[in-house]
């Protein structure tokens, strides 16, 4: 069984995620974690197609000869999501508070040798995303990466990723809806984004990261606490209800000057949206370029209440 928490220095063993129960059936479905080396085959990025559970054998390459099974299910979208008790969580939270003073490329080698090779990283090639992607091509560049593609990014967006692959080696896997885009408007009567954003992010990326976080123990993000004050508070290591992962923001306590001077220093590639006034970048129905002054995150969703796409809230 993977532990979901490293031991702490001075403990006589790894606290493990040890209340999950274990199902010796497998169900179908193939698992990008199942192959530390490369992740989904190229015909599985091109389909879009998403794990349906831990396959046997990654199981037993984690260390365990059985799959671990959820201790909780939500609804159809939220299946298979675990259920951490109070004890793990204060470890959770010890866990992060030890990290504090910590690097983040020493955030990032505790995430791999604690969960590797059930730790996945999600980005959306913002800044902070491909600076970790510049870490991990030199801590561990096997670990699964994936990008929501929503089939409303930007086509700068999709340029970086090859530029990534070529500078890092590094290919990030497009993991998208079932249903592609053309087919999402006409079956809800147009742009669901104009209607009901906050829809149209869950059904776009939402339940996708739901099934990829299936094959999964834990996942980094590259949110920063000074972007909002909706992540002012994010721990380096902690719980995601959510998505039923331990989540890792290995740049938590970077600034955005941090972030930036990283990226000049070793002319990491980022998108080029930003030279032209876009400070955060998301779908281009919903992200405009900022005006002086205005909030890093201004030019998202602009003029309406929303500020987060779901992924790092809570609910």
């Amino acid at each position: 069984m993977t532990p979901l928490l490293a031991c702490e220095q001075g403990q006589s063993g790894p606290v493990l995620f040890g209340r999950l129960r274990i199902r010796d059936q497998m169900t179908g479905g193939s698992d990008p974690s199942a192959n530390s080396e490369a992740g989904p085959s190229d015909a599985t990025r091109l389909a879009g197609a998403v794990p349906a559970t831990v396959s046997q054998g990654a199981a037993a390459q984690a260390g365990g000869g059985a799959q671990l099974t959820p201790s909780a299910t939500t609804d159809a979208n939220r299946s298979e999501v675990r259920t951490p008790t109070a004890e793990e969580l204060d470890a959770f939270a010890r866990q992060s508070l030890a990290l504090e003073g910590a690097a983040p490329e020493e955030i990032i080698a505790w995430a791999v040798k604690t969960y590797f090779p059930k730790l996945t990283m999600a980005t959306a090639f913002g800044p902070e995303g491909c600076v970790i992607l510049s870490m991990l091509a030199k801590i561990q560049p096997k670990v699964y990466v994936f990008n929501l593609e929503t089939g409303y990014q930007f086509q700068e967006t999709l340029q970086l990723r090859d530029q990534i692959a070529q500078r890092y080696g590094i290919v990030v896997d497009y993991q998208s809806n079932e249903t592609p885009v053309a087919e999402y408007e006409a079956l809800n009567g147009g742009p669901v984004y104009k209607t009901d954003p906050d829809r149209c992010c869950y059904d776009r990326k939402v339940t996708v990261l739901h099934r990829v976080a299936r094959g999964y123990d834990a996942w980094m993000s590259g949110i920063r606490r000074d972007q909002s004050p909706h992540r002012a508070g994010a721990p380096i290591v902690g719980w995601d209800k959510k998505f039923g992962l331990v989540k890792i923001s290995p740049l938590a306590n970077w600034t955005k000057k941090d972030v930036w001077k990283r990226i000049t220093d070793e002319q990491i590639p980022y998108n080029s949206l930003h030279d032209k006034g876009y400070t955060s970048i998301g779908c281009w129905p919903c992200t405009r370029a900022v005006l002086f002054g205005e909030d890093e995150r201004a030019g998202r969703w602009s003029g309406s209440a929303k500020t987060e796409c779901g992924l790092h809230t809570s609910e």
